[in-house]
């Protein structure tokens, strides 16, 4: 059989790659935003099969993060490799900013983290030179506007690595490939040949995003434009693109001197919605001219190109589609916001969960730099990424609701557009519901000024007498099919309802599905539990 490179590599919600090489053994970080622990991190030797190894940033080595509009926390990471360090350095926009933590191995213990506070700016990276030097660059308004004013560019300066401090003034570089572009960001600078190259991402992250290059002989500049830039982008096929949102690239060299770029970009659902979120593909490029050429021959994101003859094709063990917890939660499980309190159990029994008075749809709050630490903002809410348009997933949950409580499954897209299928209580009864929350807002939660309202819709409710219950959502691209049943033989539909609601670009967010259990008091005391012997997730 003949092996291809299928995109995306990473299916999901897993955007901002970056990666590095390490002899034959390629490694690669996303950005995780509110999620806990942050910052996964996955091992290749083929780049298609890829497997997680660890989470960079976890409660055991300082990482917080709190949850809120979906849109904070860790985002572009960058990774690099020198002198048997692994460096990892990125901007928590939940805790005090740009960092850094190092490894010996990969796969952890990753160091706590090195506060950067004399690091201006976001999408933070550096660069090892061929002779040792490090320098570090990253994103803002420094660059002249043409009109007496500064706008938003690129800026690096000489690094001291082994003190974590700047060991120079910052120097302007560029402003990116057009003018008054919008959002140049994501720097990375390679050494090639007789010139240092400055590839960065513009036009934001969704329809109009791209990656742009620049090169100069010297690190600090002047650098000059690709007359081909955009390098990479599909926003010059419409909306109506299979593939969009391609941009903020990081590129990787073969030991047998070919090249890739690995980026984020977006898979468009039943032809209007990206709710997969933004996710890791890969492209070939070939150097013309001393420039880099991304996907030669098409100059568009294929769905597959040739496999590299160099690497070795290394399938991976296929993983099982039901986890019953016995061996506590593995790498596909995340909380959102750092969990203060340990209200999870694991073991033979499956997970339970305690009802916590948090909420998962609690009211969006204004994101902020403002160190505020606080140890309340997360939820009784274990999830996982939804991979593909088509999948299903099931859960047996056992559970007496008292009071206010609830729980259940929930779909969750960021800025409170979420689905619940839930048992609750009413009238001294339960209930089975399907919920549906949305938000209200006129500015991001980044904007000075933002303020939202979250709306609560039932939309369907019957009685439910029994003692367990399997729960299911099946999502078919846009269509989600909510079922119940005494057992898995035994399924009957509650409802359908329309997944293009919590499209992320409609709701102006950078994420993307989430899926999983949840446990809520809904504002009061509780010391009940909710409990899930088992949960499946199957892709088609």
């Amino acid at each position: 059989m003949e092996h291809k490179l299928h995109n995306p590599i990473l299916p999901g919600f897993y955007p901002d790659p970056s990666i590095c090489r390490v002899g034959e053994d390629f490694y690669l970080v996303c950005s995780s935003f509110e999620l806990c622990p942050g910052i996964p991190l996955f091992h290749s030797r083929d780049l298609q099969h890829w497997e997680q190894l660890c989470y960079v940033m976890t409660p055991e080595n300082g990482f917080h993060v709190e949850k809120n509009c979906g849109n904070g926390g860790v985002m572009a990471p960058t990774i690099r490799y020198h002198k048997g360090t692994f460096y990892l350095i990125n901007c928590n926009f939940g805790d005090r900013g740009n960092f850094i933590v190092t490894a010996k191995d990969p796969a952890g213990p990753w160091s706590e983290p090195h506060w950067l506070t004399d690091v201006p700016g976001i999408d933070a990276s550096i660069f090892f030179d061929e002779d040792g030097a490090c320098y570090i660059m990253g994103t803002a308004n420094n660059w002249p506007d043409g009109k007496g004013g500064l706008r938003q560019g690129i800026w690096a300066a000489k690094y001291d690595i082994e003190h974590f401090r700047m060991a120079g003034e910052p120097h302007a570089l560029w402003g990116g490939a057009m003018a008054g572009v919008a959002s140049p960001e994501a720097p990375h600078i390679y050494h090639i040949g007789k010139y240092y190259y400055l590839l960065i991402a513009e036009g934001g992250t969704e329809q109009y995003h791209s990656a742009t290059i620049a090169r100069s002989e010297s690190v600090f500049g002047p650098y000059e434009g690709c007359k081909a830039n955009p390098v990479l982008t599909m926003r010059h096929l419409g909306q109506r693109a299979a593939i969009q949102n391609a941009g903020h690239a990081d590129l990787i060299e073969l030991p047998d001197g070919s090249w890739y770029a690995v980026f984020l970009a977006s898979r468009l659902i039943g032809g209007e919605s990206k709710n997969l979120g933004r996710e890791t593909f890969i492209v070939p490029v070939r150097w013309e001219l001393d420039w880099p050429l991304f996907t030669p021959d098409t100059g568009k994101v294929e769905w597959k190109y040739d496999f590299p003859e160099s690497l070795p094709w290394t399938e991976l063990p296929e993983k099982p589609l039901r986890d019953d917890f016995r061996n506590g939660l593995g790498l596909d499980w995340c909380f959102w916001g750092k969990p203060y309190e340990q209200f999870w159990e694991t073991g033979k029994d499956g997970l339970s969960l305690r009802c916590l008075p948090q909420a998962l749809a609690d009211p969006l709050q204004p994101m902020s730099m403002e160190v505020s630490h606080s140890e309340e903002n997360f939820v009784s809410f274990v999830a996982r990424r939804r991979l593909q348009p088509h999948c299903r997933f099931t859960t047996k949950l056992r559970f007496a609701p008292e009071r206010a409580e609830s729980a259940g499954i929930a779909v969750v897209q960021a800025m409170n557009h979420q689905y619940h299928l839930q048992l609750a209580q009413k009238d001294g009864g339960t209930v089975l519901q399907l919920l549906l929350f949305t938000a209200d807002y006129a500015l991001p939660p980044y904007i000075p000024g933002f303020s939202s309202v979250t709306n609560r819709q039932l939309l369907a409710e019957m009685p439910w007498n029994g003692e367990s219950i399997v729960l299911e959502m099946e999502l078919i691209e846009n269509n989600y099919i909510f079922r119940y049943g005494a057992d898995e033989q035994h399924m009957t539909e509650l409802a359908r309802a329309d997944g293009a609601v919590i499209n992320p670009e409609k709701v102006g967010c950078m994420v993307g599905e989430m899926l999983g259990l949840f446990a809520s008091s809904n504002g009061e005391k509780s010391e009940n539990r909710a409990h899930y012997a088992w949960a499946e997730y199957e892709n088609f």
